[in-house]
Order: structure tokens, then C-alpha cells, then sequence
């Protein structure tokens, strides 16, 4: 049986260590493509040669042309341009737009059978730009958002109570962003429920925290941002979509009506298959959480509209 075929677009920080888990983990063959020449044929060599010591075989190689996509099961969109000083909203997201429009070209033509995994920034708005330009039916492209958001807040949860993360259960939805909705009725340890063990001041500090954590990692590292669990986040629902796991994650998906909310990608529950986004799962939320959903569904569609126009799309 032949191997997967992986592509990761964007050799960056979140690319490069994404091939790296990819290649460990065996999960398939990987390409890592950026426009920059010799960097993605560089960090391929690199991470091939390390093959033999840590026990991984797999085939590693890299590019500038998206023709090496051909075959590509599964393509990892990392690819766009963090805000720097001086740059507004809406020069971010025509920058990033038209980095997209180019990515999602030279997927349609050199692995128009593949299920697109968007990372780029600005997340839920990108899942829009992916969806809209490939054509693909919305079970084929997904966003990362709410498992990263998740494995913070189970991060802090298990830190606070000086546990196991293993232990820790957790669900955050919403917009990946200051907007998201973490959900601590849903949040558990071994099962008790997290309200038992942490007070309600407390809770609401670990879920501020949550909502800003990607905020956090910049403001330490002062240039950059997080890169190890956005990556260990996509490759898990690569894996759990080539191995057909059916995982419950939540992800961003376009949502058709549920939870009130049309036309709008948001991060909810989803079972992740074969097939891509197999089922959307639609919790019985609290008034309260319901309106913090569609509002920071509000926001992303407000997001769509300023690009579709800034694109002409």
C-alpha cells in the first residue's frame, strides 16, 4: 500500500516544526514548499537526515513549485505574514488574502483531491478565503483554532490544580481570538466537573488567560509567535483524517444553520474522518453561551465581508 502524501505550505516556524511531527509520527510522505529558495529544500534534508536517529522513515523533500503537491492527500496551510508595526487590519488581511488566493491556486491544480487544514492568520477569515477560492465542499477544508485554544485552557486548568494534563478535558469554540468561548461546564478532571475544584474567580482567570494566550507567547518571545502547539494542534486532526480516527475536536468549520449561525466560520465541535469534517456536533449551550458564540460569530463575518471586498471576491 502506498504512502499518504502530505503537504505543508509555508516553511516557517509553524511549517517546518508541523513536517517535523508529521515525519515522526510516520504518518506519510511530507513536501515543504515556501517561496523562498533552498529553505524548504534545506529543512527537508535536515529533518530526513534525522530520520535515522530518532527511528522515523518516511520520504522528506522540499520546494518552490506547488507542482510538487502532485497526489497530496491532506495540504497544511501555514503560509501568510504575521501584522507588523505600522500595518492595519485590512492591509493584514489583503496581504494574507492574496497569499491565500496563491496557495489555494497552486492546490487546485496540483492536488485538487486534497483536504485543505488552514493554520494562517487571521484563522476563521483564511478558512473563508481557502473555502471560497478552491470550491471545495465545506467538509474538505477545516481550520485550527479550538484544538489550540483547547490544549491552553487544558494547560492551565491541569497547572492550576497541579494534575495531569492527560486527565484534563476541556472545550473552547468560538472565533480564534480574544472573542472565543470557553466552555467550563464542559471542562472536567477524571470526570468530576471542573466547577468542583476550582473557584468561580479562579476559573474565570485560567478562561481570560485562555482567550489571550497566543497574545501571551508573542508579548514573551518578543518577536514571533507560538509555534510547538499550534503544530502538535494540526497534526492531530491530520492524523486523526488520514487514519479515519473520527475524532471529536473542535475546529473551524463553515456552519449552515447550526446553532442559529449561516455562512460563517467558527470553531464547534466536529468529528474528523476520512472524508474530512464527518459530522458538526451542536451542543446544548447556556443563553449566555450561545450569545457569546454567535457574537463572536458576528465578528469573523464582518472579517469575511471587509476581504471579500478588499479581494473582490
Amino acid at each position: 500500500m502506498a504512502r499518504r502524501k502530505i503537504g505543508v505550505i509555508g516553511g516557517g516556524f509553524v511549517g517546518s516544526t508541523t513536517a517535523q511531527r508529521l515525519a515522526e509520527r510516520e504518518l506519510g510522505d511530507v513536501v515543504l514548499i515556501d517561496i523562498i529558495e533552498g529553505m524548504p529544500q534545506g529543512k527537508a534534508l535536515d529533518l530526513a537526515q534525522s530520520g535515522p536517529v530518532e527511528g522515523y522513515d518516511c520520504t522528506l523533500a522540499g520546494a518552490n513549485d506547488y507542482s510538487a503537491l502532485a497526489g497530496a492527500d491532506i495540504v497544511v496551510i501555514t503560509a501568510g505574514i504575521p501584522r507588523k508595526p505600522g500595518m492595519d487590519r485590512a492591509d493584514l488581511l489583503r496581504t494574507n488574502g492574496e497569499i491565500m488566493r496563491s496557495v489555494i491556486d497552486g492546490t487546485k491544480r496540483h492536488a485538487p483531491e486534497a483536504i485543505l487544514v488552514v493554520i494562517s492568520n487571521p484563522l476563521d477569515i483564511m478558512c473563508w478565503a481557502a473555502h471560497r477560492l478552491s470550491g471545495l465542499p465545506r467538509e474538505r477544508v477545516v481550520g485550527m483554532a479550538g484544538v489550540l485554544d483547547t490544549a491552553r485552557f487544558r494547560t492551565f486548568i491541569a497547572q492550576e490544580l497541579n494534575v495531569s494534563v492527560k486527565d484534563v478535558q476541556a472545550m473552547v469554540l468560538g472565533g480564534h481570538g480574544d472573542s472565543m468561548v470557553p466552555l467550563p461546564e464542559y471542562a472536567s478532571v477524571s470526570g468530576i466537573p471542573l466547577q468542583q475544584l476550582i473557584p468561580k474567580e479562579r476559573l474565570q482567570a485560567l478562561i481570560d488567560r485562555t482567550r489571550h494566550g497566543g497574545a501571551e507567547i508573542v508579548n514573551l518571545l518578543k518577536q514571533g509567535s507560538a509555534f510547538y502547539a499550534p503544530s502538535a494542534s494540526a497534526v492531530a486532526m491530520v492524523e486523526s483524517i488520514l487514519k479515519d480516527q473520527r475524532r471529536l475536536l473542535p475546529c473551524c468549520c463553515l456552519l449552515d444553520g447550526e446553532y442559529g449561525i449561516r455562512g460563517t466560520w467558527v470553531g464547534v465541535p466536529c468529528v474528523l474522518g476520512a472524508n474530512g469534517v464527518e459530522k458538526l456536533i451542536v451542543l446544548d449551550l447556556a443563553k449566555d453561551e450561545l450569545a457569546a458564540l454567535r457574537a463572536s460569530a458576528d465578528g469573523v463575518a464582518k472579517g469575511q465581508k471587509q476581504l471579500a471586498e478588499l479581494m473582490k471576491l
